[in-house]
């Protein structure tokens, strides 16, 4: 079923636009010259966000850091081994993600860590990415609450999300 919703989205478009009398390859080549206009536009904050996340995991600040802060997020709740996903899941879904299978591996999907891990990325954002991608584009320039909000969210998330992990 899954297989014919993108090939049934195209085939609809394509109708409506008959119907309509619309000239759809034009509207599509249009869209994507505006596409790459944006692109464009965007890829220089994309750039420099990927290179300051790759540089901060492949440093190894990513690991000390965590280190040094898990006593803390073990206070609050969340199991020590789940501060390195915390702190990488805001800057890159990948690099979360390789994280998250690194605690499935270790720990089990179903153990209580494992659970926490799979809620923290599950129902958090790379925040920075998104952010790049928003205010890069907006012409909102009072950014200065935006960023540490949505990482106050994001840590309100886990926590909340790993207390109801150890119920689950």
């Amino acid at each position: 079923m899954t297989a014919y919703v993108i090939p049934l989205i195209f085939i609809t478009v394509l109708l409506l636009a008959a119907i309509r009398r619309k000239d759809s390859y034009s509207a599509f080549t249009e869209g994507s010259r505006s596409a790459l206009g944006l692109m464009a536009s965007v890829f220089p904050y994309l750039l420099a966000i990927m290179m300051a996340v790759e540089v901060f995991k492949q440093s190894g600040a990513s690991y000390y850091l965590s280190k040094a802060v898990s006593p803390v997020m073990n206070l609050m709740g969340i199991p020590a081994e789940l501060t390195e996903l915390m702190l990488i899941r805001p800057l890159s879904g990948a690099g979360a993600l390789g994280i998250l299978e690194n605690i499935f591996t270790t720990y089990g999907a179903d153990s209580y860590i494992g659970k926490c891990a799979s809620v923290i990325y599950g129902s958090s954002e790379t925040v920075f990415y998104i952010s790049t991608i928003y205010f890069s584009q907006s012409n909102v320039r009072k950014l200065g609450y935006a960023i540490p909000v949505a990482l106050f969210a994001t840590l309100i998330g886990c926590i909340v999300g790993c207390r109801i992990a150890r119920f689950i």
